[in-house]
């Protein structure tokens, strides 16, 4: 059996999407004929935790832990000693203090590509001797944060291994790097290191076609993509069974710069018109949630139909996902985030919930919603399709239920997309 080494940031017991992509990709791999080596840090300073992510790492696999020193223990400590914020985008949400505008500059202009970039040196130093005497075939680093990537530039230098940057995001062109106080010479360091990593892995990997595009435009390096996804084991057997309420459900991350002011008035014009729908209706928000998102709800007239649940684990928020009425899926109101498809819609699909996405209607999550028929992408202005979605909804929910829907998405199983990264995985390895 081939053998992989993913170098990884995210990793349990950290919670979060980023981490579900290699925690399932490392579950399905042996399966398809790789064996997986993992390097995490030991000590990371995660943002959020879900420690039941750990039990979907099979027990077979060898996870090793380096050491990280971060800069947030400093940072926490420039604010007196509070957590860092308690916006769900730090970087592009809210009014700052002096301090964090200080901080904010410090992050941009002093840790350069990211604040882990204190990782990358002790790293490089322990994995060159650990490689050395336990070869592998390739090597993965998947970021963000896009600093796990110098280390795979530098042990390809140092070793000749195959190496393929993951990348869940953008690099240079992510949305909320332009709400950085970077320095002219700091974009271009960073911009730097982008391309070196580009023109010299073996092959770039994208997790979405527009990201892979854009890529493909800046290198003559091949670029790969594999999608997000969603596990079939996580969707077994019978859906949960709802409460009765017209439940409009929202899990993960709600951030103030994809606040949906449009649909809020909606939904208290149809609070106002429909008979029965304020008392039906529960706007269920699985995760944290920035104070905006909940002072726009307030301001719709819908406070008492909120129903904060707040951060849950994995197995928690799939059971929410099912029992829903209407899934939605708020992408940040940027023209930057198009091409990014958010990992959540992945098991959005699998719960078989209509979804209410607010985005770009051209954007690639838009497309991924059409092409498997699984609800509709309107525009965060656009209220009309928003409207006529939702009373579809209600009228099928006061008529004894809202159907399941049935557009083909085996494509986004964990399982065919473990299957195309091993055929990529094997490509490399033979230096094709």
């Amino acid at each position: 059996m081939k053998r992989v080494f993913v170098i990884a940031y995210y990793w349990p017991p950290s919670g979060g999407s980023g981490v579900q992509r290699w925690v399932k990709f490392v579950k399905y791999l042996p399966s398809q004929g790789w064996e997986p080596v993992v390097f995490a840090p030991e000590n990371a300073d995660y943002p959020s935790l879900d420690p039941s992510l750990g039990a979907e790492v099979p027990a077979s696999v060898q996870v090793l832990r380096g050491r990280i020193w971060e800069p947030y223990a400093a940072y926490r400590k420039l604010l007196g000693g509070k957590k860092a914020s308690t916006q769900v985008t730090e970087i592009s949400s809210g009014k700052k203090t002096w301090k964090q505008k200080l901080s904010l500059w410090i992050r941009a202009n002093l840790f350069v590509p990211d604040p882990r970039i204190g990782w990358v040196k002790p790293s490089v130093g322990t994995l060159q001797k650990y490689l050395k005497e336990h070869p592998v075939d390739v090597i993965v680093t998947t970021g963000p944060p896009h600093s796990v990537h110098l280390i795979g530039l530098a042990l390809k230098e140092k070793l000749g291994i195959p190496w393929i940057p993951d990348f869940r995001d953008p690099w240079s062109r992510m949305y909320y790097l332009k709400y950085l106080p970077m320095m002219s010479v700091t974009w271009d360091t960073l911009r730097s290191m982008e391309q070196e990593v580009l023109d010299k892995c073996s092959t770039v990997l994208a997790c979405t076609p527009l990201v892979q595009e854009e890529f493909q435009a800046q290198t003559k390096t091949p670029v790969a993509c594999i999608t997000n996804g969603y596990d079939e084991e996580d969707f077994q057997g019978p859906a949960p069974e709802g409460d009765g309420h017209f439940n409009i459900t929202h899990t993960g991350l709600f951030a103030a710069d994809g606040n949906p002011f449009q649909l809020w008035k909606v939904l208290g014009k149809l609070a106002i018109s429909e008979p029965g729908f304020r008392e039906e209706l529960r706007i269920r928000l699985v995760g944290k949630v920035d104070r905006e998102v909940l002072e726009a709800i307030s301001a719709a007239g819908l406070e008492a139909n909120v129903v904060a649940v707040g951060p849950q684990d994995h197995a928690s928020a799939v059971r929410e996902q099912r029992s829903a009425s209407v899934l939605l899926l708020p992408l940040r109101n940027d023209p930057q985030y198009n091409p990014i498809l958010p990992g959540k819609l992945f098991e959005y699909l699998a719960a078989r919930r209509p979804i209410l996405g607010i985005g770009q209607e051209d954007g690639a999550m838009a497309c991924v919603i059409f092409s498997t028929r699984s609800g509709i992408t309107a525009d965060w202005e656009n209220s009309a399709p928003m409207q006529a979605f939702l009373i579809n909804a209600w009228k099928q929910h006061c008529s004894g239920g809202i159907p399941a829907t049935e557009g083909e998405i085996g494509q986004y199983s964990r399982v065919a997309t473990a299957q195309a990264l091993a055929r990529l995985l094997e490509k490399v390895s033979r230096h094709e």
